[in-house]
C-alpha cells in the first residue's frame, strides 16, 4: 500500500490488537519516523500501558525524536514507554536476572553482582588480558596500534554475539576467506586465543562486556521462561525503527515479537545500512518483512529539492528503485541551482571558500548555521581546527561530532588530563612540553600558541620524577611583558588552584576534573567557558572517568585509579558513544565525518562535501584482524574474499553513501575541491571521478561555479 493524505489517518489509527504488524518502508526523508511518533502518541492516547511499549533503536542517538516525543504534555501521566537498544534490553533484563542465569552462565563467582563495562572500561581489560601475548610477541606480523588491535579482537567477540555464531568460530571464518599470505592465518588463531582468554577473563572476574550481555540474553535469558515473561510478554506493542542498521539478534528478537504481540510498526529505510562495520544487517531486516501483514511504502521524499533528488538519481544510478519517479526535465535543470562547486589549487584556498560560502550563507541569505554541515571522509584535528578558526573569524560557531575517535585526539581531552597529572605529582606522570604548550592555550583564553610555548619553557619543569610548574608572578619581568599581564594574570589562577589542590586529599579523577572544570575552566577568561566542543569533551571525560572508577575494583584510594585511567587513555582507547554527542547543537554549524553525519539521520538544509579527491570516501578502514562483510550471516563458508569483491563492495557503499547524503539534504550541496590535499598530496579519487561523471551527463551550464 502506497498512502496518501486520506489513508495515512488509519495507518496511525490501526487496530491495537489481534497481532496487527506493519512494515513500514521508503527512502530517508520520507516521514516514516514521524508517522511511527504519531502511531506512538495514539497507542498511548488510546490506553496502552506505556509499560507495554517497546520503541526498538539501532542506536541510542536516534531515539531522539521519540524520546522528545515522550515530553509533550498531551501524553496521559506515567506513560512510561521503554525506548532501547537490544544492548540495553540485553543489560536490563541480565540485571533483573542475575541470580538465575550467573550460575549457568559459568561465571566463577555468581553471588558477586556483575560489573557492566563501557567500550572505554572493556578496552582497559583488553589490554591487561593481551599483555602477557603481547610479550610473547603474538601479533608481530601486523602494523597495528595497541588500541587498534584491543578494539578489532573486541570487534570480533561482539560480532560473534550479534550475528549469532559460536565464539570458537572467529579464526575458522577469518582464515577460510583470506585470500593472501599465508602468515595471516597465525595471526588468525592468536586472535582466536586473546578472544577467548577474554571471555574467561570476564567469566572469572564477573565482567560483562556488550558481547557476553548479548550472548546472556539469547543463550539464558529467552530460554528461561522468567525471560520470556520478561521480555516477550511484557512488551505486547513494538515500534522498531531503522531496523536495517539494527544487528541479526534484533531482528530475530523482533521475528518472534512479530508472532505474539499485539501490534507491531517495523520502519525499513531503502538506502540504509551505513553501520555494516557494527554489524548492521539490511537482508535480514528486509527478510521481516514478509512475516508482517501490511505493507506500507513511502516512495517520495519531503526533505530534498527537486533539483537535489535529480542529483541523488544521476549520482547513484546503479541504487535507482523502481518505486521511485525519475526526475523530469525541470528538475534536472534545478541541478544547477542545488550543486556549487569552486576549483583550487591547494588545500587552505579551498577551506577559505567554504568559510566564505558559509558566511554569505548565514549573513545574507538568512540560513541558520545549525541548518549546514561540514562533512569529510575523516575529520582530522587539523580540519576541524581550521575550519573552526576560519567560521569563528565571521562569528559562526561550530560543533564537531566524531565519535569513533580515541578519547586523547580531543584537544579538551588532553587539556584535562595534562592538569591532572600536574594536579597529582605522586603518578609521577610528567606531560611532555608539547602538551604543557597545548594545555596552556586551549586552558586560557587568548594564549596563543607562541606564548603558551615560551610560558611553559619557564614555568615547567619534571623535577625527581613529578611535574612542578612555577607562578608567573616569580619569571623575569621583561617575559612578563612579552606574554602580557593578562594572560599571565589568568595563569597564576590556574596555577593558584593546582598549587591548593595540591595541599588537600586528593579526589577520584571524575571528581577531581568536575572541580577544574565547575571551579576555574568554565568561567570567564578561560578556554571552556564558550568553546562548545572542549566542554562536550569535559563531559565526555567526567563521565568515562566516572565509569572507569566504577568498573575497576581496587581496594583503597580511589585517587589512584586516575593513574591508569591517565594511561590507558594515553594509549588511545577509542571513546565511548554518550548520548549528549547525538543530540543536534542550536546556532552551530556542524563538522563531522560523512558516515557520522548519516548516523545522526537528521536533515540539513546545506551541505559542503570537502576533500572530494580523498580515496577516503571509497576506501575502508584498515582492519587486519576482523572483517565485517565475512563475519555475517550471508557470506558463504570456506568462500574467500577476493579483490573484485573489495571493488565491489567499495563501489556500492560508496554510491549508498553518497544517496544517502543527498537524502538528507534539502536545498543544495557544495564540493570543496582542491588538486592538493592536506597533506599536500595530489586527490585523484573515486568520488572526483563520480562527481565529473555527473558533470559530463549534464548540459552545459547545469552547474554553478562557487
Amino acid at each position: 500500500m502506497v498512502p496518501n493524505r486520506e489513508n495515512m489517518h488509519e495507518l496511525i489509527a490501526a487496530p491495537l490488537t489481534g497481532t496487527h504488524t506493519i512494515f513500514l518502508e521508503g527512502p530517508a526523508g520520507a516521514g516514516k519516523t514521524t508517522l511511527a511518533v504519531q502511531r506512538l502518541h495514539h497507542l498511548l492516547a488510546s490506553g496502552v500501558p506505556g509499560d507495554q511499549v517497546l520503541v526498538l533503536v539501532p542506536q541510542r542517538g536516534l531515539a531522539w525524536p521519540y524520546q522528545q516525543a515522550l515530553r509533550s504534555p498531551e501524553l496521559p501521566a506515567g506513560s512510561e514507554v521503554t525506548v532501547a537498544t537490544v544492548g540495553g534490553l540485553a543489560k536490563r533484563a541480565s540485571e533483573a536476572l542475575w541470580p538465575l542465569i550467573a550460575p549457568a552462565a559459568g561465571f566463577a563467582r555468581p553471588a558477586d553482582p556483575p560489573i557492566y563495562l563501557t567500550l572505554e572500561t572493556a578496552q582497559y581489560y583488553m589490554y591487561c588480558v593481551l599483555e602477557p601475548f603481547l610479550q610473547k610477541l603474538y601479533f608481530d606480523g601486523i602494523a597495528i596500534r595497541r588500541n587498534r588491535l584491543a578494539s578489532q579482537v573486541l570487534d570480533n567477540l561482539n560480532k560473534a554475539a550479534v550475528v549469532g555464531f559460536p565464539l570458537t568460530e572467529i579464526a575458522s571464518r577469518l582464515k577460510a576467506a583470506w585470500n593472501g599470505e599465508s602468515s595471516r592465518l597465525r595471526i588468525y588463531d592468536q586472535v582466536q586465543e586473546a578472544a577467548l582468554a577474554f571471555r574467561d577473563y570476564c567469566l572469572t572476574h564477573g565482567l560483562l562486556d556488550f558481547s557476553l550481555q548479548v550472548e546472556l540474553l539469547t543463550q539464558h535469558i529467552l530460554t528461561r521462561p522468567e525471560g520470556v515473561a520478561l521480555i516477550y510478554d511484557r512488551y505486547r506493542h513494538i515500534i522498531a525503527d531503522n531496523i536495517e542498521e539494527d544487528v541479526p539478534v534484533s531482528h530475530d528478537l523482533l521475528r518472534t515479537w512479530l508472532r505474539r504481540c499485539e501490534t507491531a510498526l517495523l520502519i525499513y529505510d531503502w538506502d540504509g545500512g551505513y553501520r555494516a562495520f557494527m554489524a548492521a544487517d539490511p537482508q535480514s531486516a528486509a527478510a521481516l518483512k514478509p512475516l508482517c501483514r501490511q505493507w506500507v511504502t513511502l516512495p517520495a521524499s519531503h526533505v530534498m529539492d527537486e533539483g537535489v533528488r535529480a542529483l541523488a538519481h544521476l549520482i547513484s544510478p546503479a541504487l535507482r528503485r523502481p518505486e521511485e519517479a525519475p526526475p523530469d526535465a525541470a528538475a534536472r535543470r534545478r541541478v544547477r541551482d542545488v550543486l556549487r562547486f569552486a576549483t583550487h589549487r591547494f588545500h587552505p584556498q579551498m577551506l577559505d571558500w567554504v568559510a566564505d560560502e558559509i558566511s554569505r550563507l548565514v549573513a545574507a541569505e538568512g540560513v541558520p548555521p545549525d541548518e549546514i554541515a561540514v562533512l569529510a571522509p575523516y575529520l582530522s584535528e587539523a580540519l576541524r581546527f581550521s575550519l573552526t578558526d576560519k567560521l569563528a573569524r565571521y562569528g559562526i560557531k561550530t560543533v564537531a561530532h566524531r565519535p569513533s575517535r580515541a578519547l586523547r585526539e580531543e584537544a579538551g581531552t588532553r587539556c584535562l588530563l595534562t592538569l591532572a597529572a600536574l594536579a597529582h605529582p605522586q603518578w609521577r606522570l610528567c606531560p611532555p612540553h608539547f602538551d604543557v604548550t597545548q594545555m596552556l592555550a586551549q586552558a586560557i583564553a587568548g594564549m596563543d600558541l607562541v606564548r603558551a610555548d615560551q610560558l611553559a619553557c619557564i614555568v615547567y619543569r619534571c623535577q625527581g620524577g613529578e611535574p612542578q610548574l612555577s607562578a608567573f608572578r616569580q619569571i623575569n619581568p621583561d617575559m612578563q611583558q612579552r606574554i602580557t599581564y593578562l594572560l599571565g594574570g589568568r595563569y597564576d589562577e590556574l596555577h593558584d588552584w593546582l598549587q591548593a589542590y595540591r595541599r588537600e586529599p586528593p579526589l577520584a579523577l571524575d571528581h577531581f576534573l568536575a572541580k577544574l572544570f565547575g571551579e576555574l575552566l568554565s568561567h570567564a577568561g578561560f578556554g571552556f567557558h564558550r568553546d562548545l566542543d572542549a566542554a562536550r569533551a569535559a563531559a565526555n571525560l567526567i563521565a568515562s572517568a566516572r565509569h572507569f572508577r566504577q568498573a575497576i575494583r581496587r581496594d583503597g584510594d580511589e585517587s589512584a585509579l586516575g593513574h591508569d585511567y591517565l594511561e590507558m587513555v594515553m594509549q588511545g582507547v577509542v571513546a565511548a558513544q554518550f548520548l549528549g554527542q547525538w543530540q543536534p547543537e542550536p546556532d552551530a554549524v556542524l563538522l563531522a565525518p560523512a558516515y557520522t553525519f548519516l548516523m545522526r539521520n537528521r536533515p540539513a538544509d546545506y551541505q559542503f562535501w570537502v576533500e572530494i579527491g580523498s580515496t577516503g570516501w571509497w576506501e575502508r578502514p584498515y582492519q587486519p584482524l576482523t572483517h565485517p562483510y565475512v563475519l555475517t550471516r550471508h557470506w558463504p563458508p570456506g568462500r574467500p574474499w577476493t579483490d573484485a569483491d573489495e571493488f565491489e563492495t567499495r563501489q556500492r557503499t560508496m554510491a549508498q553513501l553518497l544517496l544517502g547524503l543527498l537524502r538528507r539534504c534539502r536545498k543544495g550541496v557544495y564540493l570543496g575541491l582542491s588538486d592538493l590535499g592536506e597533506r599536500g598530496y595530489e586527490q585523484r579519487g573515486p568520488l572526483l571521478d563520480a562527481i565529473q561523471d555527473v558533470l559530463r551527463h549534464l548540459p552545459r551550464g547545469e552547474a554553478a561555479h562557487g
